[in-house]
């Protein structure tokens, strides 16, 4: 053979060994329909099938591994996130998408200690969560007497709250409701509080963020209702004296999304998909959001295994910073024009899809249930009617929980874009009903182990992760071809209203949670 003929071949054979497995690759005549219904019927049935929650379940494992060589966490500006960032871009890189880092500066905030104890009349420990950016007491903390702000619907949301006693010198016992928790904690400031102390208004946790640095006025950390009501009863009958120490380590840092996209498809029409890859401080994060980030990853190695070439641009990211603030995907979708904004067809999230005592929520598009906030915009209505058809196909129960902008789709949902997504539950707490429908334990949190060092391995449910799974590799598999049902009328039936999802506090999850 010629020896430029031999080069020819070489290179040739050279570089369809370097084409990426899906994404510039062209269909094999005859075997892709041209049709978008049936090419996206055909696409969304081979990843479901293909996409499962034990293939995905090597990620969690290289997430866990990771948290333990870097301080038992992977928190957005630390090496465990780092490393966690890493693995996902080498993997997406090596299935041949066009993929980067975003890089965004922001306020690392680690918790050094949460501390609150009775003093008098009757000394106990009670367990409190720092706010993220919360002003820091002194070592050792201090102690002071405690006064409860009175109640009603802005309890300690403006100066006249604090009129009715001397607040100087002394912790206020604020319930949350009415305005943001910087709000109440600058209030307490400005009426001489030296701390403040907000309790839930429904069950679980409430640990949640006052927003910036800057917001930070006294030091804040927060109760369950139990404790807080507790607290005021005690109150009723006599002075209480509390040590309180609340200290926190901030300082400047940068982190970085992971964001994939397929290197063919029509860019006019992105389908956007997301998850946070950052945990907490006190925990390696495995649901929360190692179950997500880690389903999204199998897809997307799926799709690009496929070797389809979707007609629709498909974009996958993993959001960093999302426990400080939703700061990566603010800081993502900040960074678009009103072109690039236009270009994308869809949002859809996924945070927290394995909890252990799990509940399946989809996201009210449309408001159906009537709870909280209002409706997504255009187009949320049949991202959830399309989640509800493919869990109704598979017999999976589901219900719907309410669009507060409290997870990553929050950024999305303000500039107009069509969001939804599922989860399984944070600290929100089961219901007998729920019980009755998804099984697990009625009385307690979807997820005991939200924010805490035993979110490990061994807090994850197969079952629920493996649903969800299902869940994110339809949407791809559809939307990758096929738009249409974004326009198409008919919402989804009115659920049971009831609510329990990740991404915000509402019986889930308070990642965002300012007020």
């Amino acid at each position: 053979m010629h020896a430029s003929r031999r080069r020819s071949l070489a290179a040739a054979a050279a570089t369809a060994l370097a084409t990426p497995l899906l994404l510039a690759a062209s269909p094999h005549p005859g075997h892709a329909p041209h049709d978008p219904a049936e090419a996206a019927a055909k696409l969304s049935r081979e990843l479901v099938r293909d996409s499962s929650a034990k293939d995905a379940y090597r990620h969690l494992r290289r997430f866990q591994a990771i948290a333990d060589s870097a301080e038992g966490h992977r928190a957005a500006g630390s090496l465990g996130h780092d490393a966690s960032a890493a693995y996902v871009y080498r993997q997406l890189r090596e299935a041949g998408y066009a993929v980067d880092y975003r890089t965004f500066g922001f306020v690392y905030t680690e918790t050094l200690a949460e501390k609150l104890s009775v003093v008098s009349p009757t000394p106990r420990d009670i367990d409190i969560k720092a706010m993220t950016y919360t002003k820091s007491t002194g070592a050792g903390g201090i102690r002071a007497a405690l006064l409860a702000v009175p109640v009603d619907a802005t309890t300690g949301c403006e100066a006249a709250d604090y009129a009715s006693a001397d607040f100087t010198g002394k912790i206020a016992l604020i319930k949350r409701g009415g305005c943001s928790f910087a709000d109440k904690q600058a209030a307490a400031g400005s009426a001489g509080a030296v701390g403040a102390v907000i309790y839930n208004n429904t069950e679980g946790v409430l640990s949640g963020t006052l927003g910036d640095v800057s917001s930070g006025k006294i030091p804040t950390g927060g109760l369950t209702r139990a404790e807080g009501e507790k607290l005021v009863a005690g109150l009723a009958g006599s002075e209480v004296t509390v040590s309180f120490e609340i200290r926190q380590l901030q300082e400047e840092r940068t982190t970085r999304n992971v964001v994939a996209e397929t290197r063919r498809g029509n860019a006019a029409k992105t389908v956007m998909l997301g998850a946070h890859l950052d945990s907490v401080t006190d925990g390696p994060g495995i649901n929360d959001n190692g179950s997500g980030s880690a389903g999204l990853l199998e897809v997307a190695l799926r799709l690009a295994e496929s070797h389809e070439q979707p007609a629709n641009k498909v974009r996958f990211a993993w959001w960093s910073a999302e426990e400080n603030g939703l700061l990566g995907s603010e800081a993502y979708v900040a960074k678009l024009s009103g072109a690039q904004r236009e270009q994308i067809a869809l949002y859809l999230n996924f945070d927290m899809i394995a909890s252990p005592n799990g509940a399946q929520f989809v996201f009210d598009g449309d408001d159906s249930d009537g709870t909280g906030a209002g409706p997504g915009p255009e187009g949320s209505a049949q991202l959830e009617r399309d989640i509800n058809d493919f869990l109704d196909r598979r017999n999976k129960p589901h219900t719907g929980t309410d669009f507060t902008g409290r997870s990553d789709y929050g950024p999305f949902i303000e500039v107009g874009i069509p969001s939804g997504g599922t989860d399984t539950g944070a600290e929100g707490v089961k219901t007998a009903d729920q019980a009755k429908t998804f099984g697990g334990t009625a009385g307690i949190a979807y997820d005991p182990c939200y924010h805490a060092a035993c979110d490990d391995l061994d807090n994850v449910d197969m079952a629920h992760f493996d649903t969800n799974i299902d869940v994110i590799a339809n949407a791809v598999g559809t939307y990758a071809h096929d738009l249409r049902s974004l326009t198409r009328p008919g919402p989804a039936a009115p659920t049971a209203g009831e609510t329990g999802g990740g991404g915000g506090l509402r019986e889930g999850h308070t990642h965002g949670v300012t007020e």
